[in-house]
């Protein structure tokens, strides 16, 4: 018999360009977990189990940072699923919970990071053992391979495709990234706030072409943490006034049809994120028009746009006049990134998934000041990372027990 699942706290530190402040990341979690648990009023003495997400620290540095909350000798258990281990650590968390192996769960996630445009993941200086190389040989083989920042060139590369197939235009991409520095504006918790016009935004620095900087996510600083409970936890501490549902979630790896075609835009992951919604879409009973507000992984302008696709919001290949037409900022049918998205807000690999989750709670209850989604109820989270996991989780604001 499975229970529910509920994050009653979240907590994140600011996420900074690296370097920037004199901290380690045992530093970072400390604030953050610190923070969650503040939020929900629970002692790191009631947390029975933590799942710790990173991508670039030693084996370990999981109880290293949840040290710095409390020595109590719990299960700590250290994930690395590159850009979605946030939103890993939460769906360990969540099925611990729904499992009935713990009624209360901690999830952090965090990296340090250093400056520079990312790399295509451990071993991506050889690509024959690069976990990722599949994906990379996917795309030389159509695009062949330039010196831009491989990343930054397999996306880039998937808007190329976008724009020959559906007539995409540079603007439209732009509008995702001049949409997403402006709704961080409102965010103190985001590494960039300052706001870009469009054409402000296409003559930046290129990146790899079409992708500009500012159409880019930096590599940031910063944690992020969640405290997911048990239904019987939440009414045993009187917690119902906090707590968000998570209503589902799925996670889905590469399948053949992310390399079937010889598309960047499958390699990037457009048919894992696709099959991932399918699945939350079935288990929760609902559909892209309840939700409110998304927070979704637009690591580059064009993955904000093929994500579009994938959650159903339009037909294929209408993402860019989905974003120019407003649809997707306040005042239209969804607010997509109110946080700034990854684009402005930063994105500090192992953090990036629970900072999603901070940013929905914190709208779902209500709480996220000049950049609330008014009457948001209903919000879906959506990570994804290449070599490859897609993660995509829809949470909803508790309902009152019955009486």
């Amino acid at each position: 018999m499975t229970t529910k699942a509920y994050v009653v706290g979240v907590g994140m530190t600011k996420f900074e360009k690296p370097e920037t402040r004199d901290w380690q990341y045992w530093d970072m979690v400390r604030e953050a977990g610190t923070a969650a648990l503040a939020d929900a009023g629970v002692p790191y003495a009631r947390v029975e189990q933590a799942a710790v997400g990173y991508c670039f620290q030693a084996s370990t540095a999981g109880q290293r940072a949840v040290y710095e909350l409390g020595l109590t000798g719990i299960p700590v258990y250290n994930l690395n699923n590159n850009c979605a281990t946030g939103s890993t650590a939460l769906m360990t968390a969540r099925q611990f919970v729904e499992g009935g192996i713990a009624d209360c769960v901690l999830a952090v996630g965090f990296e340090k990071m250093t400056r520079g445009a990312l790399g295509g993941g451990s071993g991506a200086g050889d690509f024959s053992t690069s976990p990722v190389a599949r994906h990379y040989g996917i795309m030389a083989a159509g695009h062949g391979f330039e010196m831009s920042p491989p990343t930054a060139q397999i996306f880039g590369n998937a808007a190329r495709e976008h724009m020959e197939r559906y007539g995409t235009t540079e603007v439209q991409l732009a509008a995702v990234g001049a949409k997403n520095h402006r709704h961080s504006s409102n965010n103190p918790y985001a590494q960039f706030q300052d706001v870009y016009t469009v054409d402000e935004i296409l003559a930046a620095k290129t990146v790899h072409r079409p992708l500009t900087r500012l159409q880019c996510s930096p590599t940031s600083d910063g944690a992020a943490a969640a405290l997911v409970v048990s239904e019987r936890f939440v009414d045993e501490h009187g917690l119902r006034g906090k707590a968000v549902e998570i209503a589902a979630q799925a996670m889905t790896t590469d399948t053949e049809e992310s390399f079937a075609s010889g598309s960047c835009i499958d390699a990037v992951g457009l048919p894992m994120s696709r099959a991932a919604a399918r699945q939350v879409y079935e288990r929760s009973g609902l559909g892209i028009e309840d939700v409110d507000v998304v927070e979704l992984h637009d690591c580059f302008s064009i993955n904000e746009l093929l994500t579009y696709e994938a959650l159903g919001m339009c037909e294929e290949g209408a993402s860019g006049k989905l974003v120019e037409s407003g649809a997707t900022t306040y005042g239209g049918r969804w607010v997509v990134n109110p946080s700034g998205g990854l684009i402005s807000k930063g994105h500090p690999l192992g953090a990036t998934g629970l900072a999603q989750t901070a940013e929905l709670v914190w709208q779902l209850r209500g709480e996220a000041g000049a950049r609330q989604v008014t009457g948001a109820r209903v919000g879906l989270a959506h990570n994804i990372g290449l070599g490859g996991a897609a993660v995509v989780t829809l949470l909803r604001k508790a309902a009152d027990p019955a009486p």
